[in-house]
């Protein structure tokens, strides 16, 4: 498991969707959708901290794999939920009607965020 890094976002497909869906407001939509973003991720064994840096706003959460923790959503909602590791390299968690998928390939992080049938891709770098 070497999550542990910082990656700048590189593109993401379908942001004004999802985003709408979830219940952002349009201008926050339209700032948001061509801000550079920087996720870092600091690991210790089965602890995270996942800091994502979009302008000025920060979303941090920390949470250990298999423990109950309370996450911040997008939307700014703190919802108590567990974070599954799918194999070595996935971290799994359903934020109430939204299911979170974090893959690291190599370099790449993939992140994946479904609500109902709108699926929000996120592809990062490691810098």
């Amino acid at each position: 498991m070497g999550f542990a890094g910082k990656y700048e976002l590189q593109s993401q497909e379908n942001f004004e969707p999802f985003m709408k869906a979830i219940g952002l407001p349009d201008d926050l939509i339209e700032k948001g959708k061509d801000l550079k973003s920087i996720s870092e991720i600091e690991q210790n064994g089965k602890t995270f901290k996942v800091t994502v840096t979009t302008g000025s706003k920060v979303l941090s959460n920390e949470f250990t794999i298999g423990e109950e923790a309370e996450i911040e959503t997008l939307t700014g909602e703190k919802v108590k939920t567990i974070v599954h590791l799918e194999g070595d390299n996935k971290l799994v968690v359903n934020l109430k009607a939204v299911k979170s998928v974090t893959e690291l390939a190599g370099d790449t992080l993939i992140n994946t965020l479904t609500v109902g049938d709108i699926i929000y891709k996120r592809i990062s770098k490691r810098v």
